[in-house]
């Protein structure tokens, strides 16, 4: 009996051991699969550490299927417009991939339209919330095929135009000061102005390149192409007749046949009478003709 037991007992941990084991259905896998690809779409490159000073500009290249290219645009807006962002561009387009037509009966014909949807989009987001916004358009995703992050250092750029603005500052000064105490000759003058103006175009370039950095590390790009699964439209269209489909029976056609002769050769007769004194000329030159030849003909004979 302890062996009925033990050997029942060893049989029922087997297959528990086999079931925990087993392989999981395909729709679990799908469900991993999925939030893996929204999971793995974050990345610690779009978060910045708080007290950290360096200036970072942070990019985003976005590429991924989603059901629905339309609804799926209209939520990446809505997201963008939810934290702070702004659209700069968006291309959507539908490719028609090939189009043919079926004839399914006399007056009917099936129009059939394979296509694809995409759509390009750049939008711009406050840095901060940049990682927020990546996580939310995750959810669109139903394929990833790569997404990139960058985060470029530009603190020692922004420190050398700084730099290079103060040199320029103090230059500035100093060739405005030889202008009014030493400048005696125009010509020197001249040089000397235009040596100014050199020095505040530089400032003025290393001025505008920091603002534009600034704009950049403030506002973090993304540009994003999503596309859907290939679709197929069909629609039933009237078919578009030719011409001999309008022509009428054979009986009729004769019909008119006769009728047409009947007006040409009307015609024919009324052209006739309207050019009788052509004929009556071209008959008279036939009987003077008849005539002479004949009394031509008498003379020659002995």
């Amino acid at each position: 009996m302890n062996k009925i037991v033990k050997g029942s007992l060893i049989l029922l941990a087997v297959i528990a051991l086999i079931i925990s084991c087993k392989k999981a259905s395909p729709a679990e896998e799908l469900a991993d699969e999925k939030i893996t690809s929204a999971d793995t779409i974050s990345s610690s490159a779009a978060v910045q550490k708080e007290g950290d000073t360096r200036k970072f500009i942070r990019t985003a290249d976005l590429k991924f299927k989603v059901k629905n290219v339309t609804q799926s645009t209209y939520a990446i807006e809505n997201i963008t417009n939810k934290f702070d962002g702004f659209v700069t561009y968006t291309n959507l387009q539908t490719n028609v991939i090939d189009n043919f037509e079926t004839k399914i009966s006399q007056d009917s014909t099936l129009e059939t339209t394979r296509y694809n949807v995409e759509n390009n989009i750049t939008i711009r987001v406050p840095n901060k919330r940049l990682d927020t916004v990546i996580k939310s358009i995750a959810r669109q995703i139903d394929f990833l095929d790569y997404r990139i992050i960058k985060a470029d250092d530009v603190s020692l750029k922004m420190l050398s135009n700084q730099l290079s603005q103060k040199r320029s500052s103090s230059t500035e000064k100093r060739v405005e000061k030889a202008i009014d105490t030493k400048g005696k000759k125009i010509n020197d003058i001249m040089e000397a102005e235009n040596n100014l103006a050199s020095q505040k175009e530089q400032n003025d370039n290393s001025k505008l390149e920091n603002l534009s950095l600034e704009d950049q590390i403030n506002f973090s790009t993304l540009t994003i192409e999503i596309y859907q699964h290939e679709s197929v439209k069909q629609e039933m269209i009237a078919n578009t007749r030719d011409y001999n489909y309008y022509k009428p029976n054979i009986g009729i056609r004769i019909i008119d046949s006769l009728k047409t002769g009947w007006y040409v050769l009307i015609d024919i007769l009324v052209f006739i009478v309207e050019i009788w004194w052509l004929l009556l000329i071209v008959i008279g030159g036939i009987f003077l003709y008849k005539k002479y030849s004949k009394k031509n003909k008498v003379e020659i004979l002995p």
